[in-house]
């Protein structure tokens, strides 16, 4: 039975994957645009013909209560993936990601409360750990907020928590690890490496080497969230998608360096440190919660997802500041 949804952020990176994927399921999908004078739609405009024509679109702000009450009327599900997620934009303009991200997320919930939405998931983020205290990281390992950006998603998780234990709105926290795929954006670690490669640079510039992260494939974080919208036993959880494997940023250079370019070197660029305090060192997740649950597990190797962003990078090159570093 096909159910009404809304994506926001759906013009975004997970957000038009999410919703290309659910139209291919046959949901009747809405997607919450962030509103601009160029009608630009992000990701959106890029989808095929087949898809795009079946998605009704509306453009918004998550800032602004009246645009999401609005929009939510008549939607069974709510997927809330609209934020500001830029780590080292977050260092010197923090009270936007307040509004975005904390006031976003607060006019979803209220809005929610208000019409009886039979479903909201509210996405989080592995960022709100901080550096790892244990691994793998499980949902009851410490909150720690390391930039702007990361506290203002815990800020998001524990109203959405309490709108759950407060008014028994039908929440799930959905908090990826670190997802990749074709359509991210330039800022992002994987795109900054393969960019530069495919660009024919023979430096390539980044930051701090050591950290970990766990690499979550695109596809699979969208699987993930529709098979928690399907799951009532989900409801009231915050649930961590992860692959359970770490790779060092070092390696994964390195690891692209040798399938593109064998002949490039790593040059460590110091704009693109961040505060020692703020950086987060290690992130490996446990998934075990998710797979228990709904018997979620990743479709793609890291290879496959690697081979699949490459492709996708060199067929769109012309879309990314190469080399430039981007907050």
């Amino acid at each position: 039975m096909a159910h009404t949804v809304m994506v926001t952020g759906a013009d975004g990176f997970i957000g038009s994957h999410l919703t290309e994927e659910l139209v291919k399921r046959g949901e009747k999908v809405r997607a919450f645009c962030l509103y601009n004078s160029f009608g630009s739609l992000g990701w959106i405009d890029t989808l095929p013909p087949e898809i795009r024509s079946e998605i009704d679109i509306f453009m918004g702000d998550v800032r602004d209560p009246n645009g999401v009450r609005t929009a939510m009327r008549g939607q069974e599900r709510v997927f809330h993936l609209a934020a500001l997620i830029a780590i080292p934009f977050s260092y010197h303009s923090p009270d936007s990601y307040v509004d975005t991200n904390i006031k976003g997320t607060l006019n979803v919930l209220n809005a929610a409360r208000e019409l009886d939405t039979q479903r909201v998931l509210v996405t989080s983020t592995s960022e709100v750990y901080g550096t790892a205290q244990y691994v793998p990281i499980d949902e009851k390992h410490p909150f720690q907020g390391q930039s702007p950006y990361s506290a203002t998603k815990i800020g998001a998780d524990r109203l959405a928590e309490s709108f759950y234990r407060s008014f028994d709105l039908p929440v799930t926290i959905v908090r990826p690890f670190n997802t990749y795929g074709p359509r991210q954006s330039g800022r992002a670690i994987i795109p900054t490496i393969i960019t530069q490669l495919l660009a024919g640079q023979t430096e390539i510039k980044l930051g701090s080497l050591t950290p970990t992260r766990d690499f979550n494939y695109v596809k699979d974080t969208a699987n993930g969230f529709m098979t928690i919208a399907d799951c009532d036993a989900a409801i009231g959880q915050e649930l961590n998608i992860a692959t359970g494997v770490e790779h060092s940023i070092g390696d994964l250079a390195n690891e692209l360096i040798a399938q593109i370019n064998p002949n490039a070197k790593i040059v460590c660029e110091a704009e693109r440190l961040r505060p020692e305090k703020s950086e987060v060192n290690r992130l490996l997740g446990d998934s075990t919660k998710l797979r228990e649950l709904t018997g979620w597990a990743p479709q793609y190797t890291f290879e496959q997802g690697l081979a699949a962003t490459i492709e996708f990078l060199r067929g769109n090159l012309d879309q990314y500041k190469v080399g430039q570093y981007i907050l």
